[in-house]
């Protein structure tokens, strides 16, 4: 039954207006579903269709022909999986480093009282205001003197220049989220200050490191400035890979659609094996610090 029960029993009809809230904001959330989702449905609907259809001027939004001569299109063009394990490798080495390096210093900054520690923290969130593109020159003649311009090392420390400071102000966040009698507690009990860190904090920093993990593998994996101009066209990555498509004779929309596809699996998977922790994080951190 609906609506209230009034004074003898009768039920009383529910407001109009709390529905009419509910459903224009559902129809909100259906067109940000849409508006959203639609590039993907796009880039699908591109991979399987004929290449001659991905070019007709008047296209349909419904596939009319399904193939995979795309994909084999894709993998002949140029080499698909030396890219695509350089980008893992990229990723893989970001993120680690990241969280690690990330993790301390924003226990540094939540925990201790040290003289400049509010200058660290703008000193943080102002190197996240500089625009990527300015710093492409500098980047390139530092690691060109110390010998790691087209270096998959060279890249990762330039990767890890503009995702530390977002990784080191997001944990700062969970982080102070604790409260500190946790800790004091487990070092009443006999912890260390390193023994209460590893056994109360990073159980429930775990959220947390999950996020910015998954945050800095996306931006490492779909990173496209630096690795193009980095990296020679032997050591490319996945991003530049599908410059392949474009030639001095057009572009290939089908087969490109099809590599961009085969790239966002690792992607996909990533997310679908972290998505619970990574939901959790992403609110754990927004309440206060």
């Amino acid at each position: 039954m609906t609506g209230t029960t009034g004074v003898r029993g009768i039920s009383a009809p529910t407001p109009a207006g709390p529905r009419r809230s509910r459903l224009g904001w559902n129809l909100l959330g259906l067109l940000v579903f849409v508006t959203a989702g639609f590039p993907v449905y796009w880039m699908l609907n591109t991979a399987f269709k004929p290449a001659k259809d991905a070019i007709d001027p008047d296209p349909s939004l419904l596939p009319t022909g399904l193939t995979l001569a795309n994909f084999q299109r894709a993998l002949d063009v140029a080499d698909f999986w030396g890219p695509v394990g350089r980008s893992l490798v990229v990723s893989l080495a970001v993120v680690v480093i990241g969280v690690v390096v990330g993790m301390l210093a924003a226990l540094a900054i939540s925990r201790f009282a040290f003289r400049g520690r509010k200058v660290v923290i703008v000193g943080v969130l102002a190197v996240q205001m500089v625009p990527l593109v300015a710093m492409i020159i500098p980047v390139f003649l530092l690691l060109n003197d110390l010998n790691q311009y087209d270096r998959l090392s060279g890249l990762i420390i330039t990767y890890l220049t503009f995702i530390l400071p977002f990784t080191v102000w997001t944990l700062r966040g969970f982080i102070v989220n604790i409260p500190r009698e946790l800790e004091e507690a487990a070092m009443v009990d006999g912890c260390s200050r390193t023994g209460a860190f590893v056994r109360v904090v990073f159980p429930l920093l775990a959220p947390g490191l999950v996020a910015t993990s998954v945050y800095g593998f996306i931006q490492a994996w779909n990173e496209y400035l630096y690795a193009l101009m980095l990296m020679s066209q032997q050591n490319q990555t996945a991003t530049v890979w599908l410059a392949n498509f474009t030639t001095k004779h057009g572009t290939e929309y089908a087969p490109m659609m099809a590599g961009s596809t085969m790239m966002a699996v690792p992607i996909v998977v990533l997310f679908l094996l972290v998505q619970r922790k990574m939901a959790a994080g992403l609110t754990a951190g927004a309440v206060k610090g």
